[in-house]
This record gives structure tokens, C-alpha cells and sequence, in this order.
């Protein structure tokens, strides 16, 4: 099917489907009208199919172009979502099949117990995530691909419907204009590797249908509904997408002179955006509680790119995340240039689009905007989040530029003449790749020729083959300059990705052996089973397990409080917080199974999982002579002394003076004396270098504050003569604690593990999201869960009543006065209750609102009775 692009006539376009209805058809027999009918239904369909279906092979195109996986032997777990999303997935299809300890509401396996549905709402609230239970455990991966790909292609196939809406128009344009939404440049450089953020790419085109719906009075249930899905599945992307389909509105109200329902279309979509909230509200609130409790990350001042930098985001091939991707291919991007100055457009039209496309624009670069676009609060890593909504628009206003026929050739002239100046003003720039200008050169003349092709094809005369081939060339060529140059885009950006940034890689053979190991070790809730340190991402979360491991953009401000005063270590800035390998931990956090990587006893080149077993205390101990509330508990300075004040025993030597000597070579030596046949441990904070205990093997540290801080490590066994001797060579940091070394005696631990086992639980169990315990007759003082105390727990001794949890240095901690058998407590996410009852009268606004409607559209169409004689 062939179609005709043509130059403007020089008057304004219908503007949408009231202004071209079937008015010009009365006269049309009825079989007639319907076939007219349902052809121009069909054009929506075959716009967002056609959309799809290129959206899906172009971004696919680019992976196999750059041997990304699974279309190439190269990783694509760059930064977060080898570390993030590919291990949340894999734990979210443990949890849909059945077989994870924990429930919606609490993840036992990460940070010894975290809200999940705080991390549900987060990370995997979108209905595509759900297909991950169609793919068998080891490929995850796989599925986190073709969900990121099936998001894209179905934000390319509603933008092209979005635009079809717009304005009537040739459906390929369309199709091909939804793809470069789908496959801007914040897609390629981040929704791509931020999955969950793709939802609110979907959830903008979606959010400016309701607002159409909202000019017309239509779909009353299904606009809420819309905005309430979008909410659900990304919060956080949707409501940016809510602040763009505003924008979106607005600018349509002030650019229709013959809109005169301005005032109840801005009421219409006031209602849907509020009752569709509300819908989402249950699972919002829970969000919301749960970030005011997680752990913040340093502060970030405010720093706009350079208006060069933004201008070379328009280009190809280039990636940062210092400015905003703002990439929509340059066939498109000529179009939405030319749009001022194509005489064709009603100059509110012309006019009124680009302004506020330039005022979103500059709304990146002024702080109180800036921080709008990101709900108050300046985010870590990329900036420029929004940025999204500003390639939507800017291709909404390449799809007005040409629905009604090409600009004539001076507008082209002149939008080209802006897109060189900018592409000009961009040289030099750091985010500007080698392959930038060439593709960006290739893709501008096909562009033109196709621009030529379909301007020439009008004014041939007599129908002939060249009236019938033009048009068909001048779509071949415009989908080859604009796919082509994407493809190319997103295959140079992939490669960037991995050259530039941290990458995870693929899981694997060790990941299996792992989790086979952990699984045969399992002995939860007796005890916990750590997997270990390595391969370090969310370990539980991919082979099982129960750890303080956890990296989650709501890590517990209490979580991270208490491991690191306890000597955990962190990444991310505090939110990634990584297994401590340390005996007094272990019991603890009755850890009572800890998995370590060995060489491979065959020979092998690889290293295998190795499970080692201690006695532990149980997961609920009593402590009798602790009375609540003890206010001088409180951690210091040394993670030594906090962990045995928290064991309730002394288990290290007490601190010796501990001298420091720089070297000639630039090395530091520790020096001071311990127990012998003790373990020395080194508290490293910031410390990047090597520790060596004389006649020991060197143990790293990657400290780099405020991204990373090691762990508490083991360096050695303390030699008969009690002298240690610790030889430091740094790289980087060298910032010790004042206690740095701490040496543990373990007949003593042993001694303490007895004592809190004699007097702890007879019996544990744990459910979905609660623990009871049975405790000794007649136990007094404090009963301490080896759980961190986060916001949500409730508690009750007995037959007593259920109360907020207390907290004993950071854990769950329960009253007790002699007559309580049993400990029970329950968890129920921060946000549920009220989220529920905002949902609940969201639901019951929305059937008011359907009934409302019926009853109107009812009365509307009751014949009114004759008059009367």
C-alpha cells in the first residue's frame, strides 16, 4: 500500500476527529458509511503495529549490532541492573511460583528482613514484569530483555495511536515517528538499562490520550483507570509523564481557537488524574513511607549541563550522564525544527508548540523546576530523568509539522538551517562520539531525498510510474535514514555503556553452584544460610539464602544504621549493603551456614561453593537482665565494642595501644599485641589498599567514601608470641578508626553462644511476614529478634496486647515479666492502611463517576414526550 506524502496547501489542518467526522458521508449509502468507518479505525491499528513491529527490530538490531545479550557474547548488566533489577526479578518470579520464605510484604532472604512491597511498587509493580514467570529460573536475564523489550515496542505502538489522535494523517509517518519515540536517545543511554523507568516512557502518550479523552468528555472510566495503571506500574516515571500529559493538555486548550470547553476539560482531567491516584494509592503510600525511612544518599547540588552538551544530545550516537538524552533521530528532529516556520500550521499552532517545547526545555536548567520534575528531591546519578517527556514532545510537534503534507521547501530550508547551527554548536563537546556526525550526515541526506521524492511526486501529471513509485520511496527512505541511524545509535551506545561504566557479568555456572549449595545448607528459620559475599548482587535475591546483603533505593535508614556500626560494609552510597564474613555477626544473626568460594578441589580453574556450619543462637534470644527502655544503649565509635554490647559479653581483647609508622616506600605499619592464637580483624572505613599480618597473605580493601566502605575483615591469626605487626599499603583512602584492630578470642564467643542458646527459644517460626517464638517459663528482661526493627513491625508478649515493636540497638525487641510462654510479631508495610482507604474512595468516586454517566447518556437519548393537545 502506497502513501501520499504531500507539501501543505497552505491552510490548517482538521484538527482532530470531531472537525473530520462523517459529516461529508450523509449522503453515502449506509454499507458505504460503515466500510468508510471501519477503514478509518483500521488506521490507528496499523500506526501502532507498525510502530511496535519497528521499535522492536530496530532496538534489537542496535543489541546485535553491539553483541549485547542475548543477541551477542557481551553482558548488559551495566551498573544497577546487574546489581538491581536482573536479581529482583529473579527473586520476584521465586516469590509469584511459591517458593520464596518470605511474601509480598517482607523479603526474609536481604538485610535480614526488608519491606517488599515497598520494593514491589518500586521495581517490578508493572504488569510486564509478570511475564517473567514465563521463562525457567536461569533465564532471567533472558526475560528481563524481552521485557524491556516489550515495553518499548508498546510505548512506540500508543505514541503512533497518540499522534493518529492528534491529527489524521498518513499512518506510516506515524508508525515511524512513534518508533523514535520509543527509541529516543533517554531510552538507548538510560530507560534501557533502568527497566522499570520504561513504564513511564508508555505512561506519557497514555496520559496525553486521557487528556484527549478529557476535551472531548469521554472514556470516564477508562482515563482513570489509565492514569491509576501508569501510577502502579512506576510511580515515579509516572509522575513526571502526569506533569508532561499537563503540559500537553495546555498547550492543546490555548491552540484550538474552537476548543470553548477549556474550563471542564481541565475539570475532566483533574478528575481522572485524582480518582486514578487514588487507585494507586495503596501501593504509592507504601512507597512513600518507605522512602521517608530509607537511607538517604549524600546531597547532589544542582548543576545544568551546558546548553553545547544539550544541544549534542540531539545527536547520535552519544551518551552521559551528565545531560539529558535528548535523541529522536534526524529525520524527525527537521520536522519538529521546521515547525515554526511552516506557514501551512494556524500560527497558535506554529507557534504554541515550540514554546513550549523551549520552556520544558529550560525548566531542566532552573533548579525549584527541576527539583518539580523530581517530586522535591535532587536525584543521584542521572539528572535529567524527565527528559523523556521532552522527546515526546518534540516529536508531537514533528508529527503536526507533516500530518497534513511536508512543510514547503523553505520551511525545510530554514528548520534544516536551525538543526546544522545546533549540530554546529555541539562540536567539541564531550559526549560526542566518533560515529556521531558521520551517521548523523548519512541520516540528513536520505532525509532530504526523501523529502525531495515526496514534494516531486504532486506535480507529476498523468499518474504514471513515477506518481505511483515517489511516494513509496520517500517512506523507504525516510524509515532507512530514520531506523538506520537508531539502530547504529543504540549499537554505539551499548558499546559506550561498557566501556565507560561498572558492568555486572552474565550469571552463570557459579551462581547455579551457589544456590544448589545453599539449598542443600538451608536450615531457616533455625538458623540462617549466607551465601557470601560473592558474586556480590543481592545475592539472596539470585540463589537463595537468608544475608544482611541488600541493595535497594529503600534500604532502611535503621538497617544501615545498624550493620555498618557492627562493621558491614556498603556500596551506592550506603543503600548496597554487602555480607559481613565475622563469627560474632553470625551469632548475632543466628547465621548458622555461611557458603565461601574455594579453589575447585578437581582442579578446576574455576572456584566452587563450600558450605561450613557453626553453632548459633536461635533467631529470637532472651536477654534477662536487659530492661526496656535502656537509654544508654547506644553504638560508638568502635564496631568491636558495639558488636559485643549488642552480643551482651566481652569477646575480643580489650584495646591495646596500637602505633603507627609511615615507611620509606610510603606504606603505614600497625602495630600492637593480642591474645595469641586470637584472629586479628582490621576496621578499614575508607581504607583502598592491601593489609598484610607479618607471615600472612595480603587482604584487599576498596574503601572510597561516601560510594564504598569495606568490611570488617579477617587478616590473620595472631602468632604465639601476642606481637601483631600489620603491614597497610595504600592506593587511595587511608582513613582508620581509632580502634583499627580488634582481635577475637574464640573461647570466649563460644561461651557467649552457649549462654544465649540455653536461655533463647525452644522453638521459631516464621510465616510470610511473621515470626512467633516459644520462650523458657518464666523468662524475664527482653526478648531480641535478630531482625532489624524498620517501621511496621508490631509485637506482643503472650496473651498481651500487640504493640509497635521496641528496639534494642537496632533490632526488634520485646518486653517480658515472667509470664509470657511466646513471642509473637507481625509485619504490615508503613502506608498499607491508608493507601487502602484512599483506594477505597477512589473506587467508589470512580463507579459514582460511571454511574453518573450512565444515567446522563440515559436521559440523553430518552426520546422527550410529545407535546401535549
Amino acid at each position: 500500500m502506497s502513501v501520499t506524502v504531500r507539501p501543505s496547501s497552505g491552510r490548517p489542518a482538521p484538527d482532530d476527529d470531531r472537525e473530520t467526522g462523517s459529516g461529508g458521508r450523509a449522503g453515502l449509502p449506509a454499507r458505504l458509511r460503515a466500510l468508510a468507518d471501519r477503514s478509518r479505525d483500521s488506521v490507528p491499528l496499523r500506526a501502532a503495529l507498525g510502530a511496535g513491529v519497528l521499535s522492536c527490530v530496530v532496538f534489537c538490531l542496535g543489541n546485535l549490532l553491539a553483541g549485547s545479550y542475548p543477541l551477542g557474547p557481551h553482558s548488559r548488566n551495566v551498573v544497577d541492573m546487574g546489581t538491581q533489577y536482573v536479581p529482583f526479578h529473579a527473586y520476584w518470579r521465586t516469590v509469584l511460583l511459591g517458593g520464596a520464605d518470605g511474601d509480598l510484604f517482607m523479603n526474609w532472604g536481604s538485610g535480614y528482613g526488608s519491606n517488599f512491597l515497598g520494593d514491589v511498587g518500586t521495581y517490578l509493580s508493572s504488569p510486564f514484569d509478570l511475564m517473567v514467570v514465563l521463562f525457567p529460573a536461569d533465564r532471567v536475564e533472558l526475560a528481563l530483555y524481552v521485557i524491556t523489550t516489550a515495553k518499548i515496542t508498546a510505548a512506540g505502538a500508543a505514541m503512533a495511536v497518540l499522534l493518529l489522535r492528534l491529527r489524521r494523517g498518513p499512518w506510516p509517518v506515524a508508525a515511524l515517528l512513534g518508533s523514535a519515540y520509543a527509541l529516543c536517545g533517554w531510552t538507548l543511554d538510560n530507560g534501557a538499562y533502568v527497566p522499570m523507568w520504561l513504564d513511564g516512557l508508555l505512561a506519557f502518550p497514555l496520559l496525553c490520550l486521557v487528556g484527549e479523552w478529557a476535551r472531548g468528555a469521554r472514556r470516564p472510566v477508562l482515563g482513570p483507570l489509565v492514569v491509576g495503571l501508569a501510577w502502579v506500574s512506576n510511580f515515579y516515571t509516572a509522575y513526571m509523564a502526569t506533569i508532561g500529559a499537563a503540559v500537553f493538555l495546555l498547550v492543546r486548550l490555548l491552540t484550538d481557537d474552537k476548543d470553548r470547553r477549556r474550563p471542564s476539560a481541565v475539570l475532566h482531567a483533574a478528575r481522572s488524574v485524582l480518582i486514578g491516584v487514588g487507585l494507586a494509592a495503596p501501593l504509592v503510600l507504601v512507597i512513600y513511607s518507605a522512602t521517608k525511612s530509607a537511607h538517604p544518599t549524600p546531597p547532589v547540588t544542582f548543576s545544568p549541563a551546558a546548553w553545547p552538551d544539550v544541544f549534542a544530545r540531539l545527536l547520535p550516537a552519544t551518551s552521559s550522564t551528565e545531560s539529558p538524552a535528548l535523541y529522536i533521530g534526524t529525520p524527525a528532529l527537521a520536522l519538529a525544527l521546521a515547525m515554526p516556520f511552516h506557514r501551512g500550521l494556524a500560527a497558535r499552532t506554529r507557534f504554541g508548540w515550540p514554546a513550549a517545547i523551549c520552556l520544558v526545555a529550560l525548566s531542566l536548567h532552573w533548579r525549584p523546576t527541576h527539583l518539580l520534575w523530581h517530586a522535591g528531591a535532587e536525584p543521584n546519578g542521572v539528572p535529567d530523568r524527565q527528559a523523556f517527556v521532552l522527546c515526546g514532545l518534540l516529536l508531537i510537534a514533528a508529527w503536526l509539522s507533516t500530518a497534513d503534507g511536508l512543510p514547503r521547501p523553505a520551511a525545510l530550508a530554514a528548520g534544516l538551517a536551525v538543526l546544522a547551527a545546533l549540530a554546529l554548536a555541539a562540536r567539541g563537546t564531550y559526549a560526542v562520539d566518533r560515529w556521531s556526525y558521520p551517521v548523523f550526515a548519512v541520516a540528513l541526506l536520505l532525509a532530504v531525498l526523501a523529502a525531495g521524492a515526496a514534494l516531486v511526486a504532486p506535480r507529476l501529471r498523468g499518474g504514471g510510474a513515477g506518481a505511483r513509485v515517489l511516494p513509496v520511496l520517500a517512506v523507504a527512505l525516510l524509515v532507512t535514514a530514520q531506523a538506520g541511524e537508531t539502530a547504529v545509535a543504540g549499537m554505539r551506545v551499548a558499546q559506550l555503556e561498557l566501556r565507560h561504566r561498572s558492568w555486572s557479568p552474565r550469571l552463570g555456572g557459579q551462581e547455579r553452584a551457589v544456590a544448589d549449595a545453599v539449598a542443600d545448607a538451608d536450615d531457616w528459620p533455625h538458623s540462617r544460610t549466607d551465601p557470601g559475599e560473592d558474586p556480590g548482587r543481592n545475592d539472596p535475591m539470585v540463589v537463595g539464602g537468608q544475608s544482611g546483603g541488600y541493595y535497594s533505593s529503600l534500604t532502611a535508614q535503621i538497617t544501615q544504621d545498624t550493620l555498618t556500626s557492627l562493621g558491614y560494609g556498603y556500596f551506592a552510597k550506603g543503600r548496597r549493603l554487602v555480607s559481613l564474613d565475622n563469627p560474632v555477626t553470625d551469632a548475632l544473626f543466628s547465621v548458622g551456614t555461611r557458603i565461601r568460594l574455594a579453589g575447585d578441589p578437581a582442579g578446576g580453574p574455576g572456584q566452587v561453593p563450600r558450605a561450613t556450619t557453626t553453632a548459633v543462637p536461635p533467631l529470637v534470644t532472651v536477654r534477662p537482665r536487659l530492661r526496656l527502655p535502656d537509654g544508654t544503649a547506644r553504638f560508638g565509635a568502635s564496631v568491636f565494642a558495639n558488636q559485643e554490647m549488642l552480643l551482651g559479653a566481652r569477646v575480643y581483647d580489650p584495646p591495646a595501644p596500637t602505633t603507627r609508622t609511615r615507611t620509606a616506600k610510603g606504606s603505614v605499619i600497625l602495630t600492637t599485641t593480642c591474645t595469641p592464637g586470637s584472629r586479628a580483624y582490621l576496621s578499614a572505613l575508607t581504607f583502598n589498599g592491601t593489609a598484610t599480618l607479618d607471615g600472612g597473605r595480603p587482604v584487599a580493601f576498596a574503601g572510597k567514601l561516601p560510594a564504598v566502605r569495606p568490611p570488617l575483615r579477617s587478616i590473620g591469626v595472631v602468632p604465639a608470641s601476642g606481637k601483631v605487626r600489620v603491614e597497610l599499603r595504600h592506593t587511595g583512602w587511608l582513613d582508620l578508626p581509632e580502634q583499627p584492630i580488634g582481635c577475637l578470642v574464640p573461647a570466649r564467643l563460644e561461651r557467649a553462644v552457649k549462654q544465649l542458646s540455653a536461655t533463647g527459644a525452644t522453638r521459631v517460626q516464621v510465616g510470610g511476614h511473621s515470626v512467633t517464638a516459644r520462650i523458657p517459663a518464666g523468662s524475664t528482661g527482653t526478648a531480641v529478634l535478630a531482625i532489624p526493627r524498620i517501621k511496621g513491625w508490631r509485637c506482643s508478649a503472650g496473651d498481651g496486647p500487640e504493640r509497635p515493636a521496641a528496639a534494642y540497638l537496632g533490632l526488634i525487641a520485646v518486653p517480658l515479666d515472667g509470664t509470657a510462654g511466646s513471642v509473637r510479631c507481625d509485619f504490615r508495610p508503613p502506608g498499607l492502611r491508608k493507601g487502602a482507604a484512599v483506594g477505597a474512595a477512589a473506587l467508589a468516586g470512580l463507579v459514582a463517576t460511571a454511574l453518573w454517566y450512565r444515567r446522563t447518556r440515559r436521559r440523553q437519548e430518552t426520546p422527550a414526550p410529545p407535546p401535549a393537545l
